[in-house]
């Protein structure tokens, strides 16, 4: 996706599911902004992205070095823990979000303690405060519910905004039932939810990036996704590793599963 400001390019989709035996699954959503000269990524995502995240941005002709600015959502590893990698950039994170990470207790959260420490002290860290505009044309607001300090990012074109939710508001799910399936306040979630809906409406062609899913768009109520779901685990159930299962994760997979009973 492009528009006249800024090159908007999804270097890894997120996906909205859940991990029913094996604690988080946090597959979330990578974003890569080019434009103003700046190269700036919304989230960084968790240690098993780390290898496809450098090999997505060679494709790009990119190296970690190049990215000049990393916004971050939220503290969470799975939006943060791959900050360090580009540790030449300057780090943005909202500064309530980082006091309260800090404070939290070791070990028992998804927050990356010692990460989220050596942030807190890094000489290129940024901490954003809501409405800061944080890059050319692009500013934060605050979304708490998920977590307390939760940063929605938004960036305005003269034809349309795109807004970054993060975990915010995670998926299509999320958005349209107006509620979270994980947040530390369900009142403060809703009252978030309100602000990103006035986001998305505010102009016709609005687009949305959520954490843990698909780009979308909406007109009328009605969302629509842009771009097409991947989504795939490859297991060794078999004798060898040369022998591996597929198993696809994409809507039309499963529901092509599903009926052929």
């Amino acid at each position: 996706m492009s528009d006249h400001s800024y090159d908007i390019d999804i270097v890894i989709q997120g996906f909205p599911g859940k991990s029913v035996c094996h604690g988080g699954l946090g597959w979330s959503t990578v974003v890569l902004l080019r434009g103003h000269g700046r190269v700036a990524l919304v989230d960084t995502g968790t240690f098993g992205m780390r290898r496809m995240l450098i090999e997505r941005l060679a494709e790009r002709g990119l190296t970690p070095k190049d990215v000049t600015d990393v916004l971050l959502t939220h503290s969470h590893h799975d939006h943060s823990v791959n900050w360090t990698l580009f540790r030449h950039a300057r780090i943005v994170v909202g500064a309530t979000e980082l006091d309260w990470s800090l404070g939290e207790p070791w070990g028992e959260t998804p927050v990356p303690e010692l990460y989220m420490r050596e942030l807190s002290r890094w000489p290129s860290l940024a901490r954003a405060k809501d409405g800061d505009e944080v890059l050319p044309a692009v500013f934060a607001h605050m979304a708490p519910g998920h977590t307390p300090g939760c940063l929605v990012y938004v960036a305005h074109d003269r034809r349309r905004d795109i807004i970054f939710t993060g975990d915010a508001a995670k998926n299509r799910a999320e958005l349209l039932s107006r509620s979270a399936d994980m947040t530390d306040s369900a009142e403060q979630t809703r009252q978030s939810m309100a602000m990103i809906w006035e986001f998305w409406r505010r102009r016709p062609g609005n687009i949305l990036v959520p954490g843990h899913d698909l780009p979308m768009t909406q007109q009328d109520g009605r969302t629509s996704y842009i771009g097409r779901r991947e989504a795939a685990i490859a297991t060794w159930y078999g004798d060898n590793l040369e022998q591996t299962t597929l198993i696809e994760l994409t809507r039309e997979r499963v529901a092509a599963v599903l009926a052929a009973g």
